[in-house]
């Protein structure tokens, strides 16, 4: 039997999963890990690659770690190796920390779950609309071995085609890459852009509600009101002897950030930006039900072949 999964390669210390075209499921169930999904209605689903959380929460630990050494060595007794060290791993990730936020947030690539297409907007206001089948995924995931043990990096690639055939070489393609680890992750991710076009807008997760956040800390500010509720969730488990939950908090607070994290994703993203071209908000409009567009008799056969391996592996089993 041929299979209908796109397939994978093994290396010696790599792995690449190729997962569409055709996007047929990959077994794993949809999960947000990075909070990509900015909305989500029955006709669209807005995609996000601005991962200004995930930036913080991998620079937070390298200068708490700088802080305690300077504070054990003395700052006054630093010499100009300690503060080489701290431009090279903290200072210029800083500075790059402050250009991302101080520039307008990149709009959002938008899943038409009725037509069965991809709007690809650019900052300078132009837009690709690419068929659904046509998007390319892949999950690539890297192994490195140290002092420390095994450590996977990976991330997920989203791989647009221009629809123009005579672009130029260098306009034909676009991509979004998504820093999760490869793999399993990988597939979650993905599982929220295909279950949403194949099965519904019920099959994937909600996302993060920033909006709700932003109206719930009201008078309070977005500083004072996140650091409030994290202070309000830690009191509120240690009354209830949540022991475990508090000092999970208590962790989160200190050792990833989050409440920074929390306040930047806030200030950028609620609301998420809109796609405000007059053409975009046309092709985002409902459609009529006898209009919607159906999957290709290609893809339909991908589906009954990966269906039909799935009930001779659990026969086998």
């Amino acid at each position: 039997m041929t299979s209908a999964k796109p397939g994978s390669r093994k290396g010696l210390l790599s792995r690449e999963d190729y997962l569409a075209p055709p996007a047929v499921p990959t077994g794993q169930t949809p999960k947000d890990v990075l909070n990509i999904i900015w909305r989500k209605n029955e006709v669209f689903l807005d995609i996000g690659s601005y991962s200004i959380g995930s930036f913080v929460m991998v620079l937070w630990p390298v200068v708490l770690i700088f802080l305690w050494m300077g504070w054990a060595m003395g700052f006054e007794s630093l010499d100009v190796l300690f503060w080489y060290g701290f431009m090279c791993f903290c200072g210029f990730p800083i500075l790059m920390l402050i250009y991302i936020l101080s520039r307008p947030v990149p709009p959002p690539v938008r899943f038409n779950r009725q037509r069965r297409e991809v709007c690809v907007p650019f900052d300078d206001g132009h837009y690709w609309i690419v068929p659904w089948e046509q998007v390319t995924a892949q999950a690539v995931a890297m192994d490195s071995v140290g002092r420390h043990g095994k450590i996977t990096q990976g991330l997920l690639v989203v791989g647009f085609r221009n629809p123009d055939p005579d672009a130029p070489e260098k306009e034909r393609d676009f991509s979004l890459g998504f820093s999760c680890g490869g793999g399993e992750t990988a597939m979650r991710l993905w599982e929220c852009m295909r279950s949403y076009m194949e099965v519904g807008a019920d099959a994937i997760p909600l996302g993060n509600d920033l909006e709700g956040i932003r109206g719930k800390l009201g008078s309070k500010g977005i500083f004072w009101g996140v650091w409030y509720g994290f202070f309000i969730d830690i009191r509120d488990h240690l009354m209830a002897r949540e022991f475990g939950q508090a000092l999970s908090f208590f962790a989160s607070i200190f050792l990833l950030g989050t409440p920074l994290v929390m306040m930047l994703q806030v200030w950028k993203l609620a609301p998420p930006p809109e796609l405000t071209n007059p053409e975009i908000i046309e092709w985002s409009k409902p459609l009529p039900p006898e209009q919607w567009a159906q999957r290709s008799p290609e893809l339909e056969q991908a589906i009954r072949l990966y269906q039909a391996e799935l009930a001779e592996e659990s026969q086998v089993a």
